[in-house]
């Protein structure tokens, strides 16, 4: 059984409320969804007790990232391919001033990846990627104070930028593609997001299927987490990422968006990245991914008020000025808002 909370916020709160991750949001009700029958609302009191303590327990904090308010993770892409901004940052000086400017624009966290994941992207060699994405990672976390995220799916890569002074390895690939990556992770104490892929990027938009894409989604993320705390890394230092874009269809995106409270049920932070998409582009009339801010960050403020606790964008200025804009028109505050 997996349950959907059904969000409320505010300070009017009925006693039996409960808080989700220990943050701004309640519910006193959530969605039960089974495979064998339709969803049906129920009350707090019938969900199970392990369940309901994951949706409830305060999120421990990750490299230093507190979650009692949005965080904003700044995409650094180190390629020449990559299907927004390729190119833009793969000379070394460019890398740096971008990193510069997002965290100036409150960038909570930055992701350094050297590998395209796009659709139809090739892979590059293990040597390649380091030599792209080791000494950015060095530069930027020597003086920039926010900790940094390597997405990578290599182990190689992973140690390479550990050592550089990477906090965290992002994996598009859910920890499946290079088996000795989770353990390097767990030895050396790092904090992982494990994001959900149908295929890898040369073949994931091919006809993508599932069953139900929210529970296929939910319970391999599920047994990911699961593989992964077996190795060692613990839950509270999971985020997870249902992945949106990657072997998945618009109306798959869709249906993920409309229940991406569920994925609170891990117990983990949920990471949310739709920037610049192509389903944002189809939807928004933005051919252009350079065009796709708007739309972009009017997704990532959907997500929020499910209770998301990372957005992952390009657009790092124009999202921080939305969640501050957002949170004070609610009654809330931007607390973690870097001036």
């Amino acid at each position: 059984m997996i349950f959907r909370p059904l969000l409320q916020y505010g300070p009017a709160r009925p006693v039996h409320s409960v808080a989700l991750a220990g943050g701004p949001y309640w519910f006193t009700h959530a969605e039960l969804l089974q495979r064998d029958a339709r969803p049906r609302v129920v009350p707090v009191g019938a969900i199970p007790a392990q369940a309901l303590v994951r949706l409830a327990h305060n999120r421990a904090p990750i490299a230093g990232l507190e979650f009692s308010t949005p965080c904003v993770m700044g995409i650094l892409n180190v390629t020449p391919d990559s299907f927004s901004d390729g190119g833009q940052h793969f000379a070394a000086e460019d890398a740096l001033a971008a990193a510069r400017a997002m965290v100036a624009a409150g960038a909570d966290l930055l992701d350094v990846g050297g590998e395209s994941t796009r659709p139809g992207a090739q892979e590059i060699p293990v040597d390649e990627e380091i030599r792209r994405t080791a000494p950015v990672i060095a530069a930027t976390s020597a003086d920039l104070g926010v900790p940094i995220s390597v997405d990578t799916r290599k182990a190689p890569v992973a140690e390479a930028a550990l050592d550089a002074g990477a906090a965290i390895v992002n994996d598009v690939a859910g920890f499946t593609f290079d088996p000795a990556l989770a353990p390097l992770c767990a030895a050396r104490g790092a904090p992982v997001c494990v994001m959900h892929a149908q295929g890898d990027p040369q073949t994931m938009q091919d006809n993508p299927h599932y069953d139900d894409v929210v529970l296929d989604v939910y319970e391999w993320l599920e047994a990911r987490v699961d593989a992964l705390e077996a190795q060692g890394i613990a839950r509270d230092q999971i985020i997870v990422d249902p992945g949106i874009g990657f072997g998945k269809t618009l109306e798959h995106n869709l249906t993920l968006l409309r229940n991406i409270a569920v994925f609170h049920g891990l117990g983990c932070p949920v990471l949310l990245g739709v920037s610049r998409k192509r389903f944002i582009g189809v939807i928004g009339n933005a051919p252009d991914a350079a065009d796709r801010a708007p739309g972009s960050i009017a997704v990532g403020l959907a997500a929020l008020a499910q209770g998301v606790q990372i957005l992952r964008v390009h657009d790092v200025a124009e999202t921080v000025q939305a969640i501050r804009l957002w949170q004070a028109a609610r009654g809330g505050n931007g607390s973690n808002r870097q001036s």
